[in-house]
């Protein structure tokens, strides 16, 4: 049963590696297994020592995910470096806040590049690389708001929401070529994204009433879906979305 979940002798590329929630998920398919490239605007000094600590290799890219035309410089320079990616999580998000009465267009623009149009563009980079070996796992980030409208928030919204058809859409086309693409939608945790809600009293507090587990996610409780949906053990998973929310939805 164990080898049905390890991911012995893959490279797993995550993007937004640094910290939180795509370091929680780096660090659970290292100790899985998997080599791990990490890609940001920023070091990943801390993943790279926990990926090391459990005794896997790790390599840096360093990229701004809201360029356009770098999906394919990045596959290529983790083939250099290391190895096309078996495992892609398109995890590196942001988000801006505004009422949608005076929500910008660069605000807009900005959060849609990085969330949404740089996932696709990146997952078809690498499903190139996936589709002659057939086989391959996409796990993209998806949201609460994936499934819900939010509020102040709208190009988030709009990009998590994206990334639930986009999910869809890409595991109709590329289940028979052996990739499996599934998403992650995780509920409230306790990110940097998070820190005006948590700031904020009583929207906290509203929050934490409505999650039946009682407390904000941390980020290691994303460790064991991004495992599954990444080894052998998913392979008849094919465009899931896979709340891990604390029990949110189910109230």
């Amino acid at each position: 049963m164990s080898d049905l979940f390890s991911l012995a002798g893959r490279t797993a590329m995550v993007t937004g590696a640094n910290t939180g929630l795509g370091q929680a998920m780096a660090v659970a398919l290292a100790q899985a297994g998997a080599d791990i490239v990490a890609v940001g605007r920023s070091a990943a000094t801390g993943t790279e020592a926990a990926v090391r600590a459990a005794g896997r290799g790790f390599h840096f890219l360093e990229a701004d995910l809201g360029q356009r035309h770098i999906s394919g410089d990045i596959i290529a320079a983790a083939r250099t470096c290391a190895a096309a990616p078996d495992i892609l999580v398109n995890n590196a998000g942001i988000i801006r806040r505004n009422d949608a009465l005076d929500f910008t267009e660069d605000d807009w623009d900005a959060v849609m590049d990085v969330n949404l149009k740089t996932a696709f563009f990146l997952s078809q980079a690498a499903a190139r690389e996936m589709v002659p070996k057939g086989a391959g796992k996409v796990i993209n980030i998806a949201s609460m708001l994936s499934f819900q409208g939010g509020v102040r928030v709208a190009s988030y919204a709009a990009s998590k929401s994206g990334i639930a058809g986009l999910t869809r859409l890409l595991a109709n086309e590329w289940a028979a070529k052996g990739i499996n693409v599934n998403a992650i939608a995780p509920g409230y945790f306790s990110t940097n994204n998070t820190e005006a809600l948590r700031a904020d009293e009583a929207r906290s507090r509203s929050i934490l009433e409505r999650i039946p587990a009682g407390r904000w996610g941390r980020p290691s409780d994303l460790g064991g879906a991004a495992v599954f949906l990444a080894s052998p053990a998913s392979n008849y998973v094919h465009g899931a979305i896979l709340p891990v929310d604390g029990g949110w939805l189910a109230r």
